[in-house]
């Protein structure tokens, strides 16, 4: 009865999310998205959280509603990629969250859709290399991230909170992020050196960032397996000096690549 009520919940939440796209009426499609906040705060409350349940149905529905209201009034690729993002968000927290290597694969996928939708909103065109940049490099996070929460949990009867964690070993996420960091420098590199890249910017210099690249995964590898903090990438990304130093050079050297002679 419980998974019949949580798929029914699964598919009222895509079908709510679908149709506000589908819809051309615009006072109907903020009515559609005032119900996926709803729902979204039902299953909150399935999940044993109610006081996210009850912000959700107190101000994300509204918000929803505002955002979904400038999403149609902008541009319909912009609202599908926002209608996309809500509705895996949905089904990762009723069902995906709970299966091994799907869960992170959604987790990467959640930051290309952004991506999408920013590029979207401000009607600019991404390049698919870096996309594919930004998935890898979340795959990467939310791979050291698994290793970091299996390694802290290490009783299986703790690993309640973490359901996907039991079809994870140790070894399969070390071989994971070993071919996830290799792909992310590999794919980075292409980009950098892509013609539609060097078109767009009037250089193949960027191609110089690519050590700060390599360098930003060599450390972080190195916080995951000599001090164990890979288990909360957002505190290491945010107060890790070396991680700081190599961003602010990373982003000084695109600068004056991009800004100085060609």
């Amino acid at each position: 009865m419980s998974l019949a009520l949580d798929l029914l919940l699964a598919l009222a939440l895509m079908w709510s999310a679908w149709r506000s796209l589908a819809t051309h009426d615009l006072s109907r499609a903020v009515v559609l998205f005032i119900v996926f906040g709803l729902l979204m705060a039902l299953a909150w409350a399935r999940l044993d959280a109610p006081d996210i349940a009850l912000a959700e149905a107190a101000i994300g529905a509204g918000l929803a509603a505002a955002a979904a209201a400038g999403a149609v009034a902008l541009s319909r690729p912009f609202a599908a990629a926002l209608g996309a993002y809500l509705a895996m968000q949905a089904l990762y927290s009723l069902a995906l969250k709970r299966v091994p290597l799907v869960d992170v694969i959604v987790i990467a996928a959640g930051f290309v859709l952004r991506a999408i939708a920013g590029a979207r909103a401000i009607r600019a065109a991404i390049s698919p290399w870096l996309l594919l940049c930004a998935f890898l490099l979340a795959l990467f996070l939310a791979l050291c991230k698994r290793r970091g929460e299996r390694h802290r949990l290490d009783q299986p009867d703790r690993w309640s909170a973490r359901p996907a964690l039991a079809g994870y070993g140790e070894r399969l996420l070390d071989q994971l992020i070993a071919i996830v960091a290799s792909a992310t420098i590999a794919c980075y590199s292409i980009y950098t050196l892509w013609p539609d890249t060097i078109a767009k910017f009037h250089t193949h210099r960027l191609v110089y960032t690519v050590p700060f690249v390599i360098f930003g995964l060599f450390r972080y590898l190195d916080l995951v397996y000599r001090h164990d903090e890979g288990g909360e990438p957002e505190h290491v990304l945010l107060t890790d000096l070396p991680t700081l130093a190599n961003l602010a050079l990373y982003v000084a050297a695109v600068l004056a690549i991009l800004l100085g002679p060609h």
